[in-house]
């Protein structure tokens, strides 16, 4: 079923990389070494549970093959063998999910985009609660959030919010969040109680430092200038906002959030590093598969790919035509990994069938 050849090399590595980070290398090595580990320590525990199930199985059909067996000890075997035989098929299962290929991308923090869109000030209202959920539900995992930059709509919510969400594994959690968000409820301005349908966009970008992706300068137009909106007098005075233009793409990205110059360049130079690495990889995933391309995002945002309705409390993904009655629970964030792991567990089952 396995080539085991290839399951000694994994444990192998495991263990080499583990002796490695005790003699304290440099600090350099230390993360990179530290990240592989990371990324081999599911696949060595779903090797190690697989090949003690398929001890304990054999020792079993041993002992009922002997005809030496007494016939207590025989009784035994029969009794317990139909049970190590479920828990062996049950740990291949999860053994082949964990020799599924990584997703390089998954351990990373992200870039967060969430737009407004079809809809006037309910667009925006919807989108100011669809990000305050992703909020509440990085705070349950413990996630960093950082508001990158912000346009707030004229009733509230936002026309447009960008926000880092650090933490381990981040991306791997939030990547199929990309897409068309629908919502149908009646407005707070809705005098005659009539449902109205509005939508938000969201992005989620793997965070990628400089050394992930170098950006040649002469392929940049970088303009200054002063600061629109909120701030007070200092914003009139200085030309601390960016604008950063990647030619070859066409991408423009502008911050004036903060009141210096240095951070919104950095800030900005942040943001068109995520959405030039989201749109290299949406590349590669489309030239590999068009099926896989759907699934893990392909910078095409126009397809609606959930629907929250107010009035029955109901979510529903369309990807995967899952519904749940927890509209409540979804937007405190509480219920958010009900779907992702449904997602989570389709996109598995789509990798599997593709290495059949």
């Amino acid at each position: 079923m396995f080539a085991q050849d290839r399951l000694d090399l994994i444990l192998r590595r495991h263990q080499e990389i583990g002796e490695k980070l005790s003699s304290g290398p440099d600090s350099q090595s230390f993360v990179a070494l530290s990240r592989e580990l990371a990324s081999l320590d599911e696949t060595a525990a779903a090797i190690g549970a697989y090949r003690a199930a398929q001890k304990e199985v054999d020792e079993l059909r041993e002992l009922l093959a002997d005809p030496s067996t007494d016939e207590d000890m025989r009784a035994l075997a029969k009794g317990e063998i139909a049970a190590a035989e479920r828990k062996l098929e049950e740990a291949g299962e999860a053994l082949k999910l964990a020799l599924l290929p990584k997703d390089a991308a998954d351990e990373k923090s992200v870039i967060l985009e969430v737009r407004a869109g079809t809809g006037g000030d309910e667009a925006s209202l919807f989108a100011g609660d669809l990000f305050r959920a992703y909020q509440k539900y990085a705070a349950l995992k413990g996630w960093s959030v950082e508001i990158v930059s912000v346009s707030e709509g004229a009733l509230g919510g936002y026309k447009e919010i960008i926000a880092e969400i650090g933490g381990r594994g981040v991306y791997g959690r939030l990547k199929f969040e990309s897409g068309v968000h629908r919502v149908q409820r009646v407005p707070a301005t809705e005098t005659q109680g009539r449902i109205h349908t509005s939508a938000a966009t969201v992005a989620v970008l793997p965070q990628v430092e400089e050394v992930d992706l170098v950006i040649d300068d002469k392929d940049l137009q970088i303009d200054t200038m002063r600061s629109q909106g909120a701030g007070g007098q200092h914003v009139n005075k200085t030309e601390s906002a960016i604008r950063i233009t990647h030619l070859p793409s066409g991408i423009v990205v502008m911050m004036q959030e903060e009141r210096s110059q240095h951070r919104n360049r950095a800030k900005a130079m942040a943001v068109l590093r995520s959405r030039l690495y989201d749109a290299e990889r949406s590349r590669l995933d489309s030239a590999r598969s068009e099926d896989r391309r759907q699934q893990v995002g392909s910078g095409d945002r126009s397809e609606r790919i959930r629907t929250y309705n107010f009035p029955q409390g109901r979510v529903t993904d369309h990807r995967i035509n899952l519904t749940l009655y927890k509209l409540d629970k979804v937007m405190e964030g509480e219920a958010l990994d009900e779907i992702i792991d449904a997602l989570l567990r389709d996109h598995q089952q789509k990798l599997l069938s593709q290495t059949q």
